[in-house]
């Protein structure tokens, strides 16, 4: 196996500079999406139930995106005509997601919805599959492009660029309102600061994914195989693997992170689905939607999220540092869980700073440890991008488990939302005991 090539730290920020973007149009999504249906009309005990979609999609899409990547060589490469689609598809529908409440829809009601949720709900399918679509390549580009030992920090670079890009997305709701751009707006339509909000972070990520697609040029079929120590004439003979076997022989690793992502991912999507009704009703005391207290309750979201992601960028300088990349899971997924804890207890928006800055480390390690601890499992494996792909469902699926039953969690704990912030804390908590599961896999001597 040639170990020989190193990348540069420019190379490896090169590699992943386009996550900014991306990353910018996650933030806006995972910030705002609560608050536009609420605005729209939604129940809260409802409300969990719009969050299936965009860990639904991302199940069905990124299998796909791996294993047809897999198998694309061409011109412009491996990974990146897959990233450009995306990044092209998520802009045009930006422009329109926000604008469900202005279009001026009739108010007959379809399944319990009206039509402007029906408008946002089909934007919302195909704003999270483009960005799945965008997303998935700069994962598996790390894994084809660099080497065991860089991966720790490869990866931890591009959870820097992805918590930069999310503090981006998270604070410009309240800049908009800040420089003047009205944060209300009539009962049912969304306020401009959030409208403007998604113009702009269309437009950051059309401009980012372009930068990496341009820097980066991918390696040719037998450079790629050279470095991965893979016979190419073998793998032609080979019989095609489809994504069911492929499942069957997975590596553990695969399985006893994919345990850990379950319980990491169901507790942010609860953060995600009821940090605004939390902070309107703990701090603003409020749940009136169409007021202007909860519309500053929702700018404050952005802020608290901003905060969690200064916590994740500092958390990802620290994460190479640590010997035992186990250690640093637990660590990390402890303290945010503290973070979690602490939300329902806290009525001063200014202390809420603390919490989501732990929350802001347990972050950081969901997004560089996971990723590590499985490429380097399956180094040499030719169905890179097929596993990284059906791996994600370690992420969907315990969204998509947590959004079809939060409702009635909701219900269990009392009704008040901030208690899904205990919950989400011990999620995070089993998380950490389920590390002691996963074997990890020594460096190979170079």
């Amino acid at each position: 196996m040639n170990r020989d090539k190193h990348l540069s730290f420019r190379q490896m920020v090169d590699l992943s500079f386009g996550f900014f973007g991306v990353q910018i149009a996650y933030a806006l999504q995972s910030a705002n999406i609560s608050r536009i249906f609420a605005t729209l009309g939604a129940d809260p005990h409802t409300l969990s139930f719009f969050w299936i979609l965009p860990p639904l999609m991302g199940m069905i899409v990124q299998p796909l995106i791996g294993k047809w990547s897999d198998r694309t060589w061409c011109r412009m490469g491996r990974r990146k005509p897959y990233l450009i689609v995306g990044a092209v598809i998520a802009v045009l529908v930006m422009a329109f997601l926000p604008n469900a409440g202005s279009l001026h829809f009739s108010t007959r009601v379809f399944l319990g919805l009206n039509m402007a949720m029906w408008f946002g709900l089909f934007s919302l399918i195909f704003l999270d599959t483009s960005i799945n679509v965008a997303m998935q390549p700069f994962k598996m580009m790390v894994g084809d492009m660099v080497g065991e030992e860089q991966k720790t920090t490869a990866y931890s670079i591009q959870s820097f660029l992805c918590n930069a890009g999310s503090l981006m997305g998270y604070i410009f709701p309240i800049f908009f309102t800040w420089i003047g751009i009205k944060n209300t707006a009539p009962e049912g339509v969304v306020p401009d600061s959030v409208i403007y909000s998604f113009y702009t972070g269309a437009a950051t990520l059309i401009l980012c994914v372009m930068y990496t697609f341009l820097r980066v040029k991918e390696m040719p079929p037998k450079e790629y195989a050279e470095f991965h120590g893979i016979d190419l004439e073998a793998q032609k003979e080979a019989p095609k693997e489809g994504l069911l076997t492929l499942l069957r022989k997975a590596p553990a690793t695969f399985w006893t992170v994919g345990l850990v992502q379950f319980f990491c991912w169901a507790a942010f999507l609860y953060m995600w689905t009821y940090t605004n009704g939390a902070i309107a009703h703990n701090v603003w005391n409020t749940s009136d939607t169409a007021s202007e207290a909860y519309q500053a309750a929702g700018n404050w979201v952005g802020v608290l999220f901003a905060v969690q992601a200064v916590g994740s960028i500092l958390w990802a300088a620290v994460l190479p540092r640590f010997k035992s990349i186990r250690l640093a899971y637990v660590l990390s997924l402890l303290l945010g869980a503290a973070g979690f804890a602490s939300v329902m207890f806290i009525h001063n928006q200014w202390v809420l700073f603390g919490s989501f800055f732990l929350i802001g480390f347990a972050w950081a390690a969901m997004l560089a440890l996971p990723f590590t601890l499985l490429t380097n499992a399956l180094e040499g494996n030719p169905y890179m991008g097929s596993y990284l792909g059906l791996f994600n469902c370690t992420i969907c699926l315990p969204q998509i488990v947590a959004a079809a039953t939060g409702g009635f969690v909701l219900k269990a704990v009392g009704g008040g939302q901030s208690a899904m912030f205990i919950v989400a804390g011990v999620f995070l908590v089993l998380g950490a005991l389920s590390v002691r599961l996963i074997q990890v896999k020594p460096l190979k001597q170079q």
